[in-house]
């Protein structure tokens, strides 16, 4: 008896060691940070107050631009994630495992339509339709992904949650011809989002010539009148095309060393004296 638990428990204790070595592995710091980013979005009163900020500002510019007669209705157009739906747990679950986002994860989290709602876009969204504007969602989410996403959307009583409204990527992550599109029936007096493409065509010239941090600093320069009035934005820190430029476009193929050395050496450090 004893010579045949001995080997039972060498590899229950072998075992034992893998599963206790995967769970210390230190976090890459790109990980770590987007864990702590999650932290800071999920918890924080602070998060909670600028998305209200966003949101009151949002409210007081559509009154402001509904009070002028128009030839066409009105529309708001929205992001989803990160503007109107919080993916947070999924973000917070991959990084702790020290893995990144994968188009299969990805969908496995929004098919579930488990998303909460960014504080203050709800009353928002549900605000502007009673005023009869219509709002239009504009999200690279996939085409496969529609379903579920109306499903979550649905689930918050937002208005105009339906096909014609929620319009997912094809083909392109570009925005601008779903927006050329609502607007060539509909004034769009706000539009909302956390990621600078959201907003303006100008940003999508900038991936056509493989943008640099530079490019999206000078063009949001060059649009700064609009943040606050037309353009409203949504605080992410976790991910975005802010990510994408900081690992100089080459982030789905970097390791997380390699990702911990574009950080450190582009981040600002305080030197010891």
């Amino acid at each position: 008896m004893k010579k045949t638990i001995a080997p039972l428990v060498a590899v229950l204790i072998l075992v034992s060691a893998c599963s206790t070595q995967k769970k210390t592995q230190p976090l890459s710091i790109a990980n770590g940070g987007k864990v702590w980013s999650s932290a800071w979005q999920q918890r924080s009163a602070e998060y909670k107050a600028l998305c209200f900020q966003a949101y009151n500002l949002a409210k007081m510019r559509l009154n402001e631009a509904i009070r002028t007669e128009g030839s066409k209705p009105f529309a708001v157009v929205t992001d989803i994630d990160e503007t109107l739906l919080d993916n947070s747990p999924y973000d917070a679950a991959r990084a702790d495992s020290n893995l990144e986002y994968t188009p299969a994860t990805w969908k496995a989290w929004t098919n579930k339509a488990a998303a909460d709602t960014v504080p203050g876009a709800p009353a928002f969204f549900k605000y502007a339709a009673s005023k009869g504007v219509t709002v239009f969602y504009i999200t690279n989410r996939d085409e496969d992904e529609k379903a579920a996403t109306i499903q979550n959307l649905q689930k918050f009583g937002l208005p105009n949650t339906d096909n014609e409204h929620v319009l997912m990527k094809q083909g392109t992550s570009s925005k601008e011809s779903r927006r050329q599109s609502v607007l060539s029936t509909y004034n769009i007096v706000l539009l909302c989002g956390d990621n600078l493409p959201d907003f303006d065509a100008l940003y999508d010239s900038l991936k056509e010539k493989r943008q640099t941090e530079a490019s999206r600093m000078a063009v949001t320069e060059r649009l700064k009148k609009e943040f606050g009035n037309k353009y409203i934005v949504i605080p992410n820190p976790s991910y975005g095309d802010w990510e994408s430029v900081l690992f100089d476009n080459k982030g789905g193929s970097l390791t997380g060393a390699q990702k911990d050395s574009t950080i450190r050496a582009k981040v600002k450090f305080d030197k010891p004296q």
